[in-house]
């Protein structure tokens, strides 16, 4: 039985093997002889679905669409309608060094979470600012923003720690008045200079109640550096700086 089976297995083993030379139209399909490189055609570049193009590779000479954005300088403070002043009567501006002072004390109202902006928080502003005459006259005599900062907290305490101040905290009556000040000063003066800082450092001192007064006097400041404050600041062709 075994070997009935066994002989009709073939008995070559070219039988198990394709026969690769006969003639087209047998069971195996002709081999391929195409084996050149060009015959692969470049497929691993992807050259059946890669076209590179020329005008795409052009540079772009036209300048990219900028968005109109508008901005919004400030070039004054605010004052209170001035009785002197009539409706021809031009008012002076102030510096931008006396507006970037104000700017600056708001912020550090801001930071200390005070709800309004006071005498302090502008003789702060004015040590930020740091580059006017009134910021290198007080440091020269030795108040600092460091000293004036912990004057204030002394002074007025500590604002809550869960309190959110505004933007813009309102002025006290004491700031508003110094900034009115400052402009009547320099209308009297008859000067067709820019307020600077010097007349808000000096309004601050005036204003004898407030805050920002009783940190000056702590501190050393006094009549008689308020003189040689005014006495620099009023010399012909004084520019703030």
């Amino acid at each position: 039985m075994a070997v009935h089976s066994l002989s009709k297995l073939p008995t070559s083993t070219t039988a198990l093997i394709p026969n690769h030379r006969t003639k087209p139209g047998l069971d195996s399909p002709p081999l391929n002889r195409n084996l050149r490189p060009d015959g692969l055609q470049k497929a691993w570049l992807g050259a059946n679905s890669l076209s590179l193009q020329s005008s795409s590779l052009r540079v772009r000479t036209q300048e990219p669409k900028l968005r109109p954005f508008s901005a919004t300088v400030c070039l004054s403070l605010p004052t209170a309608n001035l009785e002197g002043v009539s409706s021809t009567e031009k008012v002076p501006k102030w510096s931008w060094r006396a507006i970037k002072s104000f700017a600056m004390g708001e912020l550090e109202a801001r930071k200390l979470k005070y709800a309004t902006t006071g005498t302090e928080a502008i003789l702060m502003g004015i040590l930020i600012e740091g580059t006017s005459l009134a910021a290198k006259f007080l440091r020269a005599n030795g108040i600092t923003l460091f000293k004036v900062r912990e004057e204030t907290i002394k002074l007025l305490g500590k604002a809550d720690m869960w309190f959110f101040s505004p933007e813009h905290p309102t002025l006290t009556e004491e700031a508003q008045r110094v900034l009115d000040w400052a402009v009547d000063k320099k209308l009297k003066s008859g000067d067709s200079g820019e307020i600077t800082t010097s007349h808000l450092l000096l309004g601050i001192w005036y204003e004898v109640e407030s805050p920002g007064h009783k940190i000056l006097a702590t501190l050393g400041f006094n009549e008689e550096k308020v003189k040689e404050l005014e006495s620099l600041s009023s010399k012909p062709g004084f520019i703030d700086g």
